[in-house]
């Protein structure tokens, strides 16, 4: 009876209760449908409330009304989403799981963000009155929509439905407490690259202005908005990295060099191309100032863990030197690939110095030459597939076959990357943990060898109300000692973790019986040697061990499946507006384009600056 009313008090672990469900379900439907309404109401023209809005988002910022209220409503909602995604993290970090998704108050702002940007795609897509541009997509015979606004709506449509196969996901697998699990990744994912959507809409909005002999705003406000959307790439592209940033990994090190190289080349080279002399460091520092903003809520406001960052403001010098040095002579693919190799290099000594300044892990010997090698990799491929999208938005891509050619070999290689990162090794060697009399850790590692050269070996002790990461002193042949007492009681969970090679290992300190998992309690200071185990096995305590491998495959498969499906509608949606509208002429898909005023006073540039 005991162990029933303490597994009824547990926090579940799996999915959410039914009543928790059935309140999510309503609140969405009730919103839906008001938004149905809405977008009914103004397309036959009975509700006036978009079509004032829209006017008023045109004054204000001199766009068409069709793409100035979405832009506005998607960039207030993806501040909002990543406040919560990042407050979200810390408190799974700093507490442990939620109550049920209801209970979590980062949820609300989360869902609040993801759907806000689904809304403003819908809006853009609902608002055009008349075609808004060559490239717009016929819904019906006279209804068209901007390519821009059907990206917004399909990235929050893959965010959101991120949200119920998260749940299925943990019904079937139980709660994958990591940042990486399939369904997580679909909800950073489609939030984070939305701002390509948003950029694709700018693009398409100047270009209507541009051919009704507009200028939108003046040149410094065009400027503004894109150092907006490309600093705003930036940081989607940089919470892949989320799990470094608050220091707790649960892959391998070589991941992080590799995934700063590939967010800062092409977000860095996007700008380049798209805003001109001065775009990257523009995007940088707005990541700075943004992302900034965001950590110091999280931890000094909101009282939880404080996410460190990358700088990025090297690479976006590299890439500035590197469009002096090459980009008029050589064009953008090669500027790229060079910026790309800059920041692979160069930009990898400088975040490695950075490191050891902010980073809860600092970085050491043993990302070399690996870690090296695969930011190279990454940062080539990221400059080839930003210099891409940054003339794509310019209207200026290269020819079909080059650009069909640099893009799937770049994302090949980025393939290759991860999965050379995911490929990891089984533990090996034994650990016997004891404390000394101020309760530090003290780890005797057999072979004594075992970890010489890691890329880390820490104490790290995390929902017990706060995140701890310490490295182990070496204080005697194969004998370690944590700088300070490691938490053995109550809710923490402290564990000695070690990385090396292709190793994750770690070993328990202390972990609380969970009768909701069930798992029983875990102490392992009496000084006896016990195995390194895999590190996932006790980090996702949570994770189900019963169910079949090929059901796990076949569900990520599905997800994989989905979030190609959504990066190839990204692709399609920047080469058409690339192709109609550098050329002026509309795609071979039925539509009918006619410009409705010469493109003559017009000041603004609609492609790529230099």
């Amino acid at each position: 009876m005991a162990l029933i009313e303490a597994a009824a008090a547990a926090k579940p672990a799996g999915g959410a209760a039914l009543d928790q469900v059935i309140i999510a379900t309503a609140g969405a439907t009730i919103v839906t449908a008001l938004l149905v309404w809405l977008i009914l109401g103004h397309r036959n023209g009975r509700t006036p409330f978009l079509t004032r809005a829209a006017a008023f988002a045109e004054r204000v910022s001199g766009l068409p009304p069709w793409a100035a209220l979405p832009s506005g409503l998607a960039a207030a909602s993806l501040n909002v989403a990543l406040l919560g995604m990042y407050w979200d993290i810390s408190l799974h970090i700093d507490i442990g799981r939620d109550e049920g998704p209801l209970a979590n108050p980062a949820h609300y702002l989360i869902l609040a963000g993801l759907y806000g940007i689904f809304a403003a795609g819908l809006l853009a897509v609902t608002l055009p009155k008349e075609q808004p541009g060559p490239a717009a997509v016929r819904i019906t015979k006279d209804w068209y929509a901007p390519v821009g606004g059907v990206l917004m709506a399909a990235a929050g449509g893959f965010a959101l439905t991120g949200f119920p196969l998260d749940d299925m996901w943990h019904r079937l697998f139980g709660q994958d407490v990591t940042l990486w699990g399939p369904t997580h990744l679909m909800l950073i994912g489609g939030a984070g690259l939305s701002l390509i959507g948003m950029a694709i809409l700018l693009a398409e909005g100047m270009g209507a202005r541009k051919r009704a002999g507009r200028a939108p705003s003046g040149t410094k406000m065009i400027a503004y908005r894109r150092v907006g959307l490309m600093g705003g790439l930036l940081i989607g592209l940089s919470t892949f990295q989320g799990e470094f940033d608050f220091g707790v990994p649960q892959f391998r090190f070589v991941f992080e060099p590799m995934l700063i190289a590939l967010a800062a080349a092409l977000a860095l080279v996007a700008a380049r191309l798209w805003i001109g002399r001065g775009g990257a460091i523009g995007a940088a520092l707005f990541f700075l100032l943004l992302r900034g903003i965001v950590s110091l809520l999280t931890g000094p406001v909101l009282g939880e863990t404080t996410p460190s960052m990358a700088l990025y403001l090297p690479e976006a010098i590299l890439v500035e030197l590197a469009a002096a040095a090459v980009l008029a002579r050589r064009g953008p693919l090669t500027f790229g690939a060079v910026a790309g190799v800059l920041i692979g290099t160069l930009g990898f000594a400088a975040e490695w110095a950075w490191s050891h300044v902010a980073m809860p892990l600092a970085w050491n010997d043993a990302l070399l030459p690996e870690g090296l090698v695969m930011a190279v990799v990454c940062g080539v491929a990221g400059g080839l597939i930003g210099a891409l999208l940054g003339t794509g938005l310019g209207f200026s891509l290269p020819r079909p076959a080059v650009a069909r050619t640099v893009a799937i070999g770049s994302l090949a290689a980025v393939a290759l990357c991860v999965a050379n990162g995911l490929a990891t090794s089984g533990p090996e060697g034994t650990a016997a943990i004891s404390l000394d009399d101020q309760g530090r850790a003290v780890v005797r590692v057999d072979p004594k060898d075992a970890a010489e050269g890691a890329a880390w070996f820490t104490a790290t002790s995390w929902q017990g109300g706060g995140l701890r990461v310490d490295d182990l002193q070496r204080i005697g042949d194969g004998v370690y000692r944590s700088p300070q007492p490691v938490p053995v009681s109550g809710d923490w969970k402290t564990l000695v973790r070690l990385h090396e090679g292709r190793s994750l290992m770690s070993a328990g300190v202390w972990l609380p019986e969970d009768p909701a998992i069930p798992v029983p309690q875990i102490k392992g200071t009496d000084g006896k040697a016990r195995p390194f185990v895999a590190d996932h096995e006790q980090m996702q305590r949570e994770r189900k061990d019963d169910a079949p491998a090929w059901l796990w495959a076949a569900a990520a498969l599905v997800v994989l499946a989905i979030a190609l499906s959504f990066l190839i509608a990204l692709a399609w949606g920047v080469n058409r507006v690339a192709r109609a509208e550098g050329a002026g002429t509309p795609p071979s898909d039925g539509a009918r384009f006619r410009r409705t005023a010469p493109a003559t006073s017009a000041t603004t540039p609609t492609g790529a600056a230099t």
